[in-house]
């Protein structure tokens, strides 16, 4: 499981607004691979709805009028580069409809996925735990390209996708070097360590940020160590946001699609297994040994 994910064609089924322009209830199916402006048309009314705002609103804060909301909402018409910048300043979506339109020109993003980077991009504090690989949030770009490469060769990904793939990524990143960035905690399987994407080099690189990351005050950067076995607490990727009102949101995906879980008491079961894995986890110094350790092995194997 990879932080790169969330792109798939498979189409899904959304609900989509067919009413007034001012923002009528009447609904129905569209299909986002219908498409390519299909799924951006359904995120941008997510966005809309969820700050509870009519397309009259948002056509008289950006300066565009509502028939041509309606009308990208419901896939008719794919929406210029200016409605999309100003609709992120507007719904403070954190770039996330401008990254689609530029997403969607050769892939569609799984179900799940580019709201859930939306709020990633509004969170104050993010705990992941990835297993097999270094969350997306954490790779550095030789490491981040080796992934992606492997795809191409695999003929699972094109070229073009794999270098909107890594662009999506490091948008996403940006974040993390502001002046007031999110606090993060991070917990990786050892096999995130482990595994040689990219070959001693890339590992060496890798690793030194993840050192450098650790470091820094705003980060908690924990190991679990492969002893745990059978008794680790979790058994599958998982990104908990903490958002500006301080709700809790939990973020997990499969291949095909991705699942973000916003039912309280849910989360607070996702909350309750990440806290134990902390505890089971190596502490802050042990991790960072850890992962020195296993970049002079890397750095051994080298010479």
């Amino acid at each position: 499981m990879v932080e790169l994910r969330g792109y798939d064609r498979k189409p899904q089924n959304w609900r989509i607004d067919l009413g007034s322009i001012g923002g009528s209830m009447n609904q129905r199916e569209l299909d986002p691979a219908s498409s390519p402006s299909a799924a951006l048309g359904v995120q941008l009314r997510r966005s809309r709805n969820a700050r509870g705002i009519t397309q009259t609103e948002l056509g008289q804060m950006i300066s565009f009028s509502a028939s041509y909301i309606s009308r990208i909402e419901r896939g008719v018409e794919p929406p210029s580069r200016r409605l999309v910048q100003e609709a992120d300043r507007a719904l403070d979506t954190g770039g996330t409809l401008e990254l689609m339109l530029d997403q969607l020109k050769h892939s569609l993003l799984i179900e799940g996925f580019p709201e859930f980077a939306e709020h990633e991009a509004r969170a104050t504090a993010i705990r992941l735990f990835e297993i097999g690989v270094v969350p997306g949030l954490l790779q550095v770009q030789s490491y981040a390209e080796a992934y992606e490469m492997a795809a191409v060769r695999q003929g699972a990904s094109t070229s073009a996708q794999a270098t909107e793939r890594l662009a999506f990524l490091h948008t996403r990143q940006i974040r993390l070097s502001e002046p007031r960035p999110p606090s993060l905690q991070a917990v990786l399987d050892a096999t995130c360590l482990l595994r040689p994407i990219g070959g001693p080099a890339v590992m060496i690189e890798q690793l030194l940020h993840l050192e450098a990351l650790a470091a820094m005050p705003t980060n908690v950067l924990q190991i679990a160590p492969l002893e745990l076995g059978e008794d680790r607490p979790l058994n599958y990727p998982l990104a908990l946001l903490t958002l500006p009102d301080r709700r809790v949101i939990g973020y997990t995906e499969t291949l095909q699609r991705g699942y973000l879980e916003r039912d309280a008491e849910t989360v607070a079961g996702w909350v309750g297994s990440y806290d134990r894995l902390q505890v089971e986890s190596l502490s802050r110094g042990a991790s960072l040994a850890f992962i020195r350790k296993v970049r002079k092995d890397f750095e051994d194997h080298g010479r």
